[in-house]
């Protein structure tokens, strides 16, 4: 699967008649005629936002305008290009996290909006837990050493059978999470706005009004939350300090959810173990910010997610495709946020 593109095709070409397909992130000109014969479909549905195949043949590059007539998009496009698609019914993003477009005024009154939660859960939370790993056993200071070419005995490290994981959004990256930490040994406590059943992969679930009871005796503490008024700065710096001496706190959701001012402070003062932030506020982190050069902790440019991994593109494309059988059968649509 070279792309949506490729990947769609055979399936709308096979069943979906009325949806012209329009690949706007991988495929080329030459690929883009090979669609023309749905030029005359009931909707038109685009891939993202650099090229556009338009009933009429002609391709644009970097046009916005080239969304006129839009009513499906897959894909993550700005505000420019949605400005040129009034018309638009529907927007399924290959993100997880949808802020950006539940802003006013981003998307035309009634447009649906659906995300691609479940497609991260493997690739956020195997980097989430290679991070914390790695700060158990103190690597990211040994690989400091190894540069200085010094052969330096760092000392003791932890171990994660017995420790408490917290997971601050057990939703689908934080239960592949927690299923990682469990299989190790670690005792696993979920905190999530809406509690249902419990997963195999925690211990306990619990409301995330509950986090001030349970952050304090973490070992571990990961959120992987979406941006909301309610995240912003969540854990501040009373939580921080309240957090379990020697403790550990991984990000990987938004990176609002951390204040990143006394995030420093009890890195250097010792009173967290470590931290791995694969999101930062601001974003990317400035180059004179100070976080850069605290040693225990592990910085990723919001690399977690995105199509670093292999399965997280088909994942995509399967929650796509059913997407758009179900809009083409008239169905509720799944991942539904608006």
């Amino acid at each position: 699967r070279d792309s949506f593109g490729s990947s769609l095709a055979p399936l709308l070409l096979g069943s979906f008649a009325r949806i012209t397909l329009v690949d706007l992130r991988y495929i080329s000109a030459a690929r883009l005629t090979d669609y023309a014969d749905l030029s005359d479909a009931t909707d038109v549905l685009y891939l993202c936002s650099t090229a556009v195949w338009n009933n009429g043949g002609t391709l644009r590059e970097g046009d916005p305008a080239g969304f006129d007539g839009a009513t499906v998009v897959i894909g993550c496009p700005t505000r420019a290009h949605l400005s040129h698609a009034p018309g638009l019914k529907w927007l399924q993003t290959w993100s997880a996290g949808t802020d950006v477009y539940q802003r006013p005024g981003m998307l035309p009154e009634g447009c649906m909006l659906t995300s691609a939660a479940g497609a991260y859960g493997p690739a956020v939370s195997e980097h989430l837990f290679a991070c914390l790993l790695a700060l158990c056993k103190k690597l990211p200071q040994y690989r400091d050493e190894q540069r200085n070419h010094h052969w330096t005995d760092r000392g003791t490290v932890k171990s994660l059978r017995n420790a408490l994981v917290l997971v601050v959004g057990a939703g689908d990256i934080g239960t592949a999470f927690a299923g990682l930490c469990k299989a190790v040994g670690a005792r696993t406590v979920g905190l999530k706005r809406t509690v249902g059943p419990v997963p195999a992969a925690f211990d306990a679930l619990h409301p995330i009004s509950e986090l001030d009871r349970w952050l304090p005796q973490a070992d571990v503490a990961a959120f992987v939350l979406p941006h909301t008024p309610e995240t912003v700065h969540i854990l501040d710096e009373k939580r921080l300090e309240s957090m379990k001496p020697g403790s550990i706190l991984l990000n990987a959701g938004r990176g609002s959810a951390v204040d990143l001012i006394p995030l420093e402070e009890v890195l250097r003062s010792g009173h967290l173990w470590g931290a791995a932030l694969d999101v930062t506020e601001p974003e990317p982190l400035p180059p004179d910010h100070p976080l850069w050069d605290v040693e225990n902790l592990i910085l990723t440019p919001h690399c977690a997610g995105g199509f670093h991994l292999d399965v997280t593109l088909e994942r995509i494309v399967d929650i796509a495709v059913e997407n758009l059988r179900r809009y083409a059968q008239g169905e509720a649509l799944n991942n539904r946020v608006q």
